[in-house]
């Protein structure tokens, strides 16, 4: 029988190193979060002071047009934990 921290510790190794942004109109299969937003986190731009939480990097070969933008997972995730730790409870406020 598997015990659920042994399933935790598999989940842990099956995180991926790098996402690739979602398609237009699609969510992130691992946090649900809108192609704007994560550009948001990953771009420099006003609502983040230019300076991007989140760390990314972008594959392009030299004289492309185009190239893939990854998303560095682990920095996406502390990101999310740290908002989630400083978000206030509901059932803070319910009290």
């Amino acid at each position: 029988m598997i015990t659920l921290q042994e399933v935790s510790e598999q989940e842990e190794l099956m995180e991926p190193r790098f996402i690739r942004l979602p398609k237009t109109g699609e969510r992130c299969p691992w946090t649900g979060l809108s192609r704007s937003k994560m550009n948001q986190l990953i771009l420099p731009c006003s609502r983040n002071n230019h300076l991007p939480p989140v760390e990314s990097c972008s594959l392009k070969t030299a004289g492309a047009a185009r190239g893939a933008r990854l998303v560095l997972f682990e920095s996406l995730m502390d990101y999310l934990e740290q908002k989630t730790e400083k978000a206030p409870s509901l059932a803070k406020q319910k009290d």
